[in-house]
């Protein structure tokens, strides 16, 4: 029994990360504290980010169906209404929800949860103020670093979170906007601007790229640009803000694109720029944390072991994609690399999902950078208006496309927009994971009508080219 206070590994940030370690850690004997700042566990994930967004956004797809989906289905449904208190008291219901199942989690796995902020003392103390339990030191073996990121505050553009919000007062909105600007066109911005929109707001995004959601594949970023157009959704590429002004009836945003400017106003401005770790109060670089300096990001290694020894990070605190399901495996990975186990992320076959409809998916290369890399490739893509079930659920937007190498086949990535695609891209990463070829997916035999089957056909419209 380890003394109190004393623990093999001390956790901070009870995220998707930091949850998913410390039962791991548990489950391979090691005794656990996991320090959380906030009341509920969950992190920015099921607390502010990821849960209650998908909750939002499945909610607003139902309503925006009956205001205009259902007709081609001959039902007929006359001047649904909007109760937005009793969407958003779900919402919560939903973070309540499964903030308690990590409760119920950690405590099934024997996992100390402490309420508190964290400071690491040195490599093997960490202190923790105020919550349940006034000041406390606790003394751990490993200390793993893992609480997640905030929004990036632009100059001008302060959060107030009423005119001027981050993602997480977007989430909270007591009416519809009746104008919602959004600068950035990342899968946050676009994801809660579908909310907004479908909901009756008419959104305009800002973003200083040529495309949106630039991370994408091409072909993808493009048609999902096409698709939300065509719903309502305006854009301003290659634009940035120049000036911002709040008055008691919305913001003026003065825009600048090609040397030329403009000025729009709006009920409400979401900023959704981008995130960044959460380091600042952790008292890392005085312990001799080395970070990196141009993303403030802590610097790791292979194992998630930080300059300091004793100390790893996982998820948004380090480089990569800012990732729930990222932090999750990084998080096992740290703990078994804690324990002399033999682990590793395969970022090769990280999957991405933008939650918009329709869904967009991708994992691996893009077929910029499979040109950039000079790799000799082979493409295929299948329309999902070809896709039985599709057409039986009257969405027909969309494509799957598969990049395979033009020597071996082997699969180089998978790029999806369609219905339910975030469902889908996993069959994609396991594919990857196996090493497989795009034959391999050919000759799967796929369910029929499926949406899964426009995976097929795109590995078989690979099979085609090779064969040409």
């Amino acid at each position: 029994m380890a003394a109190e206070n004393t623990y093999d590994l001390v956790v901070i940030g009870s995220g998707p990360g930091g949850y998913t370690a410390a039962v791991k850690a548990s489950g391979l004997g090691m005794t656990v504290a996991c320090v959380e700042k906030e009341a509920r566990p969950g992190g920015v994930c099921l607390n502010v980010g990821c849960i209650p967004s998908k909750a939002l956004l499945d909610s607003s797809e139902i309503y925006a169906m009956l205001k205009s989906g259902l007709s081609a289905h001959g039902i007929r449904v006359t001047d649904p209404t909007l109760d937005l208190a009793a969407m958003m008291t779900r919402k919560d219901q939903v973070v309540e929800a499964l903030t308690g199942q990590v409760r119920k989690l950690l405590e099934a796995g024997r996992v100390t949860l402490l309420q508190g902020t964290a400071r690491v003392m040195d490599p093997h103390r960490v202190e923790v103020t105020g919550g349940d339990g006034g000041i406390r030191v606790l003394e751990a073996k490993f200390i793993l670093l893992a609480t997640g990121s905030a929004p990036v505050l632009v100059p001008g553009l302060e959060f107030d979170e009423d005119r001027i919000v981050s993602s997480t007062g977007a989430l909270k909105f007591s009416e519809v906007p009746k104008t919602l600007g959004i600068i950035g066109g990342g899968y946050i911005g676009l994801e809660l601007g579908s909310v907004w929109q479908r909901l009756g707001a008419k959104v305009t995004v800002i973003e200083m790229l040529p495309q949106i959601a630039a991370s994408l594949d091409g072909q993808i970023s493009r048609a999902l640009k096409s698709i939300l157009d065509k719903q309502g959704m305006g854009f301003r590429l290659k634009t940035t803000v120049t000036h911002a002004e709040v008055f008691e009836g919305g913001v003026t945003l003065t825009l600048e694109s090609s040397g030329k400017q403009e000025v729009m106003e709006f009920d409400r401005v979401l900023v959704a720029v981008g995130r960044k770790p959460l380091t600042k109060e952790l008292g890392l670089e005085a312990i001799g944390v080395n970070m990196v300096e141009k993303t403030g990001q802590v610097r790791i290694d292979v194992n998630y072991q930080t300059s300091v020894p004793s100390i790893y990070a996982v998820g948004d605190m380090v480089p990569g994609p800012m990732l729930a399901h990222k932090a999750s495996a990084e998080g096992i990975a740290a703990v078994e690399a804690m324990a002399g186990l033999s682990s590793e992320v395969s970022y090769d076959t990280l999957p991405s999902v933008v939650y918009t409809w329709p869904e967009v998916a991708g994992v691996g290369l893009t077929e910029e950078q499979v040109k950039a890399r000079e790799i000799p490739y082979v493409a295929g893509a299948y329309p999902f208006s070809g896709n039985a079930r599709a057409r039986c659920m009257g969405e027909t937007d969309g494509l799957v496309k598969i990049l395979s190498h033009a020597r071996t086949d082997r699969i180089l990535g998978v790029h999806m927009i369609g219905p339910r695609v975030s469902e889908m891209i996993a069959e994609a990463v396991m594919a990857m994971e196996m090493g497989a070829s795009s034959e391999d997916i050919a000759r799967t035999i796929h369910s029929h009508p499926t949406f899964s089957e426009a995976l097929m056909e795109a590995a078989g419209a690979v099979q085609r080219q090779l064969k040409k």
